[in-house]
């Protein structure tokens, strides 16, 4: 199976890009401004000719780093002199045809001289070669100008003396906090002509011995003399090499990258973001849903349906009875009866068991008090649970986007009970036709009644009575009369079961449909920023991989 490849080195510096980018407000601020500054100069250093490749001579005051440039260019193109700091601007020395001008003006290097006369070739063609300041020197213009140019060529010379080899201010200012750019990084013993024979190899073991104790086993030791030549055939040849085999620039570069990358990765976090749970937004809803009201918009549901169903499918006679208590849910302003749609709703499809209603606002009591309390606590658990394992600020940026949007919950969740349908109106169809029963009943009962008005009537008046008809020796009369009370009883009786029923089931549709409400407000407002976040973070955490290559 073929491995993957690794990114390329503009790949690399456009996740670097992206990953500080994302990261700003997350990762301390001086982090992510050198990032895009390592992001920025290498784009800049990129863009100008890949065949010149620059190296900076740098070193301490009489190291002899400007005769050892002079020795290199094969003239005296940067004077030295007994007046310290020697060396107070950079020079520049260039060999080939490639043009230079646009990336010395990146550098700021004014002093500049071409080696060699035009078409000849050497084997250093390619070379843009800097003479530095001291990086000891007393003016501290020149400190600052070294570091500048420290952190934009492509490869590093440390030039040193058998006296000053070991000097605190090159290893711990420059050696040691330099330690991983090795790969470009070489150090050039200078003036080795004046130690006798004897000594040159002790002074080169314990120069080498010292790098390796400061993690510097990389960067290789020239020993050479600028004054005789000594050396130099060699050092030549090394330069050559590193300027034909062009990787200085890209070694370089990757470097920064690598580096910057590192020190985001330790300060972001590396640990995989943690998905809230479904049990922990449940708890959220579960809370939200106690601090809008649903308890009791459901509990209205069923006495809303109770009173109602009983209205509807009671004995007409005492029934009405019911009417007279207000009716729960318009007293919460949740009467959600079917509306007739508007000719957007109609175009858009919208039914209208669907259509939102006309209320935009409950009399539920706001969110506040011990469910308000119940809410923050549902909020933080869920923060901590996303949060769990990131970074410090990381940890800050998500349980400030659980909490982005917690001015608007209130008003949000009232709306979403308002506008919930809690289908009131259906599965009604029976109690049109035990209504019709119970009057057609009723009708029965006046029937009996009248017919034993009539019989009272005749009697009185001395008249002939009407026909004398039983049912199992019940008189008919009595038997309408008694029949429609007792089977309109029944009959309302056995109602108000089917409403019982209704009324249950009613109160859990409601509940299930203001919960989706809810669940829909809570994901919107909490759980939506949050995995914003998270996603943030988590492309901050792939890029950074990519750009690591």
């Amino acid at each position: 199976m073929a491995r993957p490849s690794r990114p390329g080195l503009a790949d690399r510096l456009r996740s670097l890009d992206a990953a500080a980018g994302a990261a700003t407000g997350r990762v301390d601020p001086e982090l992510v401004a050198e990032a895009l500054g390592v992001v920025r100069r290498a784009g800049q250093r990129l863009r100008f000719s890949g065949a010149a490749t620059v190296v900076a001579l740098a070193g301490a005051t009489g190291s002899g780093k400007s005769t050892l440039f002079n020795a290199l260019a094969g003239s005296e193109v940067s004077t030295p002199g007994v007046r310290r700091p020697t060396t107070a601007h950079p020079t520049a020395a260039t060999w080939g045809d490639e043009p230079t001008g646009e990336l010395l003006d990146w550098l700021q290097v004014q002093r500049r001289h071409h080696v060699g006369a035009p078409g000849e070739r050497t084997e250093l063609d390619g070379l843009v070669l800097l003479d530095l300041p001291d990086h000891d020197s007393v003016e501290i213009t020149h400190r600052m100008e070294v570091d500048r140019l420290v952190r934009l060529v492509d490869m590093l010379v440390w030039v040193v003396d058998p006296q000053k080899y070991a000097d605190a201010a090159l290893h711990d200012n420059y050696l040691v906090p330099l330690r991983e750019y090795a790969p470009v990084m070489m150090v050039v013993l200078n003036q080795v002509d004046r130690l006798p024979p004897e000594d040159r190899h002790r002074t080169v073991d314990d120069l080498r011995g010292l790098l390796d104790r400061e993690a510097l086993q990389d960067v290789p030791v020239h020993p050479v003399s600028a004054v005789t030549g000594e050396g130099l055939a060699q050092l030549r040849t090394v330069l050559a090499g590193r300027v034909r085999d062009k990787q200085a620039v890209a070694d370089r570069v990757g470097v920064d990258v690598r580096s910057v990358v590192e020190r985001l990765r330790r300060a972001s976090g590396t640990t995989a973001a943690v998905q809230v749970s479904d049990r922990t937004v449940a708890a959220l809803d579960d809370a939200c849903a106690r601090a809008a009201g649903v308890p009791a918009v459901t509990e209205a549901v069923g006495q809303a349906w109770r009173r109602r169903g009983r209205g509807a499918t009671g004995w007409p006679l005492i029934s009405w009875v019911a009417t007279l208590r207000p009716d729960p849910l318009r007293r919460l302003h949740l009467d959600l009866a079917p509306r007739r749609r508007s000719r957007r709703e109609l175009e858009a499809g919208i039914d209208a068991a669907h259509a939102p209603t006309a209320v935009a606002r409950t009399s539920v009591a706001a969110m506040q008090g011990v469910p308000a309390a119940q809410v923050d606590t549902a909020l933080r658990v869920l923060a901590d649970e996303a949060s769990a394992g990131l970074s410090h600020g990381w940890a800050q940026a998500v349980r400030a986007a659980a909490r982005s949007r917690t001015g608007d919950l209130a008003d949000a969740l009232d709306r979403a009970v308002a506008s919930t349908n809690l289908q009131m109106h259906r599965n009604r169809r029976w109690w049109t036709v035990i209504r019709v029963v119970q009057w057609v009943l009723i009708a029965v009962v006046l029937v009996g009644l009248a017919w034993l008005g009539a019989d009272v009537a005749l009697l009185y008046l001395r008249m002939p009575p009407l026909p004398d008809l039983a049912w199992r020796g019940i008189p008919a009369p009595t038997a309408l009369v008694a029949g429609g009370v007792v089977l309109g009883l029944v009959v309302g009786g056995l109602s108000r079961i089917g409403v019982e029923i209704g009324a249950r089931r009613k109160v859990s549709t409601a509940r299930r449909a203001l919960l989706g409400k809810i669940d829909t407000v809570t994901r919107e407002l909490v759980v939506h920023p949050v995995n914003e976040e998270l996603d943030r973070y988590e492309k901050v955490r792939t890029a950074l991989a990519n750009a690591a290559g």
